[in-house]
Order: C-alpha cells, then sequence, then structure tokens
C-alpha cells in the first residue's frame, strides 16, 4: 500500500506560517487555527480509507486536517480507551505498579498474542481485551464514573451492565479533539493523577524511540453493526517540541482489511512528513 505521490500544486498560506512557501499541498484557513491541508486527504484515498487526520501543533497552536467536520464527530474510543483505563487503575490502586502479571487462564482467545501471562506493558501494547475487561470489572461502574468525571475523558455511559465493554460498543463517544485534549492535559500534567502514574503511563504510550524523534501512543479498533472503525492517537516529541495527533479511519469498500493494524500508524506518519516534522 505505497502511498502515491503528490502532485504540486497552488500554495495558500497563513501568517501563522510567517510567509515562508511550500511546494507539496493546498492549505486553506478554516479558522485562525485551523488548517485544512489537502495532502492528508491525498493520503487517506492513497490508502483507500476514509476518515481523517487530526495534528496539533501545541507550539504555533494551530490544528492541521483534511477534515475538521470527521474529527469533530463523537466515536468508541475502542482500544484507545487502555490509556485512561489504566490511569484510572494505577490511581484507584486496582493495579498496583507495572509489573502486574495478568494471568493466562488457558481459555483460546481471539489473538495468539494475549495468549500468555502478560506484564502491563504487553498488556497495554498488545491492546489484550480479556486483560482490561478484567480490570474495568475490578475499577467497578462506580468509581469508573467518578475517575472519567475527575479526568473529563469524552462522554462515556457506563453502568454495572456494560462495564467492561463500554468503550468497544455502546453509546459511548469521544472525538478525535477530544483525544488530542485528553493527551495534553496528561503530557503537561494538568490531569489531577499523581506524577507516580503520569510516569508509569509515559513508558507505556512509548512505542519506538527514532533517530530524531519519540513516538507515543495507543491504536484502536471498534466493529460496529458490521462497520469498522480504527484510530492511532497519542504524541510525537522532537527535541524540545511536542505535536499530538488523532487519526481516525474507516476502510473502504476496496481495503484490504489485513492491512488495517498498520495503516493507521503509517498515514499518521505521513502526514507527519507532509508537514515536514520528521523525514
Amino acid at each position: 500500500m505505497k502511498l502515491n505521490s503528490l502532485f504540486i500544486i497552488a500554495i495558500i498560506l497563513s501568517s501563522c506560517y510567517q510567509n515562508k512557501k511550500t511546494t507539496t499541498e493546498t492549505i486553506e484557513i478554516a479558522n485562525k487555527n485551523h488548517i485544512i491541508n489537502t495532502a492528508f486527504q491525498s493520503i487517506i484515498d492513497s490508502a483507500q480509507v476514509t476518515g481523517a487526520i487530526l495534528i496539533y501543533d501545541v507550539q504555533k497552536d494551530i490544528y492541521h486536517s483534511n477534515d475538521f467536520d470527521w474529527a469533530d464527530i463523537g466515536r468508541l474510543p475502542a482500544s484507545t480507551f487502555k490509556i485512561a483505563n489504566s490511569i484510572i487503575a494505577l490511581e484507584s490502586g486496582v493495579i498496583e505498579n507495572n509489573s502486574i502479571v495478568f494471568k493466562w487462564d488457558g481459555q483460546e482467545r481471539a489473538l495468539k498474542n494475549w495468549e500468555q501471562d502478560l506484564v502491563l506493558r504487553d498488556a497495554f501494547q498488545f491492546s489484550c481485551v480479556p486483560c482490561y475487561q478484567e480490570v474495568a470489572r475490578n475499577i467497578g461502574a462506580k468509581r469508573m464514573n467518578e475517575y472519567l468525571s475527575k479526568l473529563d475523558y469524552g462522554n462515556m455511559k457506563v453502568d454495572s451492565s456494560n462495564i467492561d465493554v463500554f468503550w468497544l460498543r455502546g453509546t459511548s463517544r469521544i472525538s478525535q479533539f477530544q483525544q488530542i485534549d485528553f493527551l495534553k492535559r496528561f503530557y503537561e500534567s494538568e490531569l489531577p493523577i499523581s506524577e507516580r502514574t503520569r510516569t508509569m503511563m509515559k513508558k507505556l504510550l512509548r512505542i519506538k524511540q527514532h533517530k530524531n524523534y519519540v513516538l507515543n501512543g495507543k491504536t484502536g479498533w471498534a466493529i460496529r453493526e458490521g462497520e469498522n472503525n480504527g484510530w492511532f492517537v497519542g504524541y510525537l516529541e522532537k527535541e524540545k517540541q511536542v505535536y499530538y495527533f488523532a487519526t481516525n479511519i474507516a476502510p473502504t469498500a476496496q481495503f484490504d482489511m489485513a492491512y488495517f493494524p498498520m495503516v493507521r500508524k503509517k498515514i499518521t506518519l505521513e502526514a507527519f512528513k507532509k508537514l515536514k516534522i520528521i523525514e
């Protein structure tokens, strides 16, 4: 699924860019800090998916996206909720530390890498649904709602009947803008959580240390009424700067679903390249 090269087209610049010219995409100013970038749409089209890539440059207070309407729609958080779930588990004491081991009960699971004992980091990175369902049940609906309110995380609908599935199906919703707002408050120590929890979560979120930047985040995948929806949310650190991102996509009829686990990260990083943030 190699992304096609983009044609060089006309440029519309804002004062936010101090009149510096670029030759790779057309940009349009939606409002004072929302820039519509057609290169992002080309990336999505070439990948044979629909959706939006949303990147927030906190240094310039600018959001880049191909579709701000899509980015503003609330959707099931799927496994991106493991970020909040982990925070709540650590804060409540349900998870004591990052050396906890989730024991496999020997039953067949949806993915082979779930069929083993998993430490917290592996359960997080492998998106072990049964592991985090256990965590949610131990937290309980009452405490879950209390912490979700404190964290101001999306619009989750939680009760005792759906405590272990509310992020996967039902009416819980979070938008791409809300995902970025939550991540920003986490990164900037604005969430009402301990520094210990924040430090442990930063280790869980670390995906890869590249030569010139560090990628942190979490993917998610929800299937609702037969419709697939995929997430990749997180933040990219480069030198002393940080960029937040939330990508949300759905496959087209032509898309090969075997590539769905990879495409969310691929198109997000391609968008960062178009912004010349990474190479």
